[in-house]
């Protein structure tokens, strides 16, 4: 105690009278009343010199009393393990308490809002934006659906979601549901139509929302309205004669389509009216294409001639030659379905897909290079794997080669490349380091392996099922790849595709070409997808690498849990507020529950206070 008496004060004496004087009322049970005198006059001495004021009467004294506490109240083993249980407990409740109900700290775990957000940001969120979370429940006290902003960023609660491994555990104790974070882009009753990489929307009234929809704050981000073409497929859990059928093909995790084998045996296919809200349902689209814009859009993957040649039924007829060329499947249709053996082994009927091939040339692969994202990932031993990843991952035989690259952690984005150091903080590579090595051979292993980073996504191990998640689309006549024009609207070489294109039609063949954006209100009303009552579209920046709405679904408005407001890790240019619409301030509900902590303090304060106001004996 020596130290902590070193310079005289009146509060810390007042500190350990209030303190000794609890402590006696509760534990003078145990002392005898010569010892309850002695203790009692040693307080009354020691209030007496602080009402006084005499510093150095108060300090000795208190010194005094602290000495005789130890004395006639020595802490038994179990008593201080109880304290400090219970300071523990009574700690992490209140910990619990704010986040559910104030704000937390949240550490992004994978690329799935890059550029917004990338791995291992550290965010501050807000759980008072768009209403009051009842603590511990998945459920609100109040809600506002007037603050959910379009094109806002939000955090929510897998629990109850078409999700998988959503359990989690907070301080390591308490077993709770995972949060996410997406980019809200449909409210309750938003119809939303894809093309080029933008959504185009009426909102529940029927007014153009398109506008809203595409901020210039955000015209780096493109949306795509699938992450595969058959999306989740739904079989019998055991096969008829080997085959599973009927299947069930779901598109934002809701029933579209249906493939079954009719009793000549061949495939069928029929679309399925959509479900909106309960008991209201709209009639499907004419074709699987239609439904929400799909038929604007192809994934790619880069082959060389001989690949062309060998693993697909593409002609190279008439087409010009190239250094590499881009396949790209596109325009799925029910009517082309056939029974294949999908990536589970499952024989079962797949959906029919047309392919296309155009030819690229030196300058197209310097513009693929000048636009190349990747997902993060790591190098070891000259074999490369997605970063999220466990160390087992180099045990896997579908590896990308880069052994001229030294060991780390990589990413591409818009063409340049960064190392990834401690806590997730990004340095730019010098143009001399071996990534950027740019002929064709790498520009084809980064393009069709750098998001997934399994080789089986590529001839000759590629699967019908399984492409890599690189998206191609018109977009006023251009052609895009990586979000950024591949070839120019009236690039000879385009035109070229376009013809040939069109002289392909037939029945059974759909062309990839630029259907244009919607020509108006009504075809977005009839094509497009039409948002639930008291449900949210959300979708990650990062469409290559977000599972988000178009798999689990639409988000219910009770698990809307908050907005980040600040990204306080890694300094640098998006250190502050996220890219998005900005939230008010203060608002209804967080001025309530900031109104709430207030008062509990200036409670908890007047009530010490009173407790503690001299003379307590």
């Amino acid at each position: 105690m020596t130290s902590f008496f070193s310079s005289p004060s009146l509060r810390k004496a007042t500190k350990i009278l209030t303190h000794s004087f609890h402590l006696f009322e509760r534990k003078q049970s145990r002392l005898s009343p010569e010892q309850k005198k002695l203790f009692e006059s040693e307080l009354k001495a020691l209030q007496d010199a602080i009402l006084k004021k005499e510093k150095k009467e108060a300090k000795e004294r208190a010194k005094t009393v602290v000495n005789l506490s130890e004395q006639l109240f020595p802490k038994s083993s179990f008593e201080k393990g109880k304290s400090f249980v219970v300071a523990l407990a009574v700690a992490l409740c209140f910990a619990l308490l704010i986040r559910q109900t104030l704000f937390e700290l949240y550490e992004i775990p994978t690329g799935s809002m890059r550029p917004t957000f990338k791995e291992k940001d550290r965010l501050i969120v807000s759980k008072t934006t768009f209403g009051i979370n009842t603590p511990f429940k998945l459920k609100q006290i109040y809600f506002n659906p007037e603050l959910v902003q379009r094109n806002g960023i939000i955090v929510f609660s897998g629990e109850d979601m078409d999700m998988r491994d959503v359990d989690t555990r907070y301080f390591y104790l308490f077993p709770g549901k995972k949060q996410y974070v997406k980019r809200l882009i449909g409210k309750p009753g938003d119809t939303l139509y894809f093309y080029g990489g933008l959504i185009y929307g009426i909102d529940k009234n029927g007014n153009d929302i398109s506008s809203e929809l595409q901020p210039s704050r955000l015209d780096h981000i493109e949306h795509i309205p699938f992450i595969q073409f058959e999306g989740k497929a739904q079989t019998p859990p055991q096969p008829v004669n080997g085959v599973y059928t009927p299947v069930t093909i779901n598109q934002m995790n809701e029933p579209v389509a249906k493939l079954f084998i009719n009793e000549s045996g061949q495939v069928e296919g029929q679309m399925l009216p959509i479900r909106v809200n309960a008991g209201q349902v709209i009639p499907p689209p004419p074709t699987y294409g239609d439904l929400w814009g799909i038929k604007n859009f192809g994934m790619g993957r880069l082959l060389t001639k001989q690949q062309v040649l060998q693993y697909t039924t593409e002609s190279l007829q008439g087409v010009p030659e190239g250094v590499l060329y881009l396949e790209i499947q596109h325009n799925p249709s029910l009517q082309t379905a056939k029974v294949k053996r999908d990536l589970r082994g499952r024989v079962r009927p797949m959906i029919g897909l047309s392919s296309s091939i155009i030819p690229l040339e030196m300058e197209h692969i310097k513009t693929l290079f000048s636009n190349l994202y990747t997902a993060r990932f790591i190098v070891k031993n000259g074999f490369a794997y997605r970063y999220g990843l466990p160390p087992s991952a180099l045990q896997s035989p579908f590896l990308p080669k880069l052994a001229d690259v030294p060991d780390g952690t990589y990413e591409f984005y818009h063409g340049k490349a960064y190392k990834i150091s401690w806590q997730g903080l990004s340095f730019e590579l010098n143009k001399d380091h071996p990534l950027y090595k740019l002929d064709p051979q790498r520009m084809q292993l980064f393009y069709n392996l750098g998001i997934e980073f399994d080789t089986r996504v590529i001839p000759p191990n590629s699967y019908p099922s399984l492409f890599p998640s690189r998206y191609v689309y018109f977009r006023n006549g251009a052609l895009y790849a990586m979000g950024s024009p591949l070839f120019a609207a009236g690039d000879p070489l385009l035109e070229i595709f376009a013809q040939s294109e069109q002289m392909k039609q037939s029945p059974i063949y759909v062309p990839f070409i630029d259907h244009g954006a919607p020509k108006s209100l009504n075809e977005i009303k009839q094509f497009g997808l039409t948002i639930p009552e008291k449900s949210y579209l959300a979708l990650g920046d990062n469409h290559a690498m977000s599972a988000d709405s178009r798999e689990f679904g639409f988000v219910p408005e009770v698990n809307l849990k908050g907005a980040p407001d600040l990204i306080f890790w890694p300094f640098g240019p998006r250190f502050g507020h996220p890219n998005q619409p900005p939230y008010p301030f203060m608002n209804f509900p967080r001025s309530i529950m900031w109104v709430i902590v207030g008062v509990s303090i200036a409670g908890y304060t007047f009530y010490q206070r009173k407790r503690n106001k001299l003379p307590l004996l």
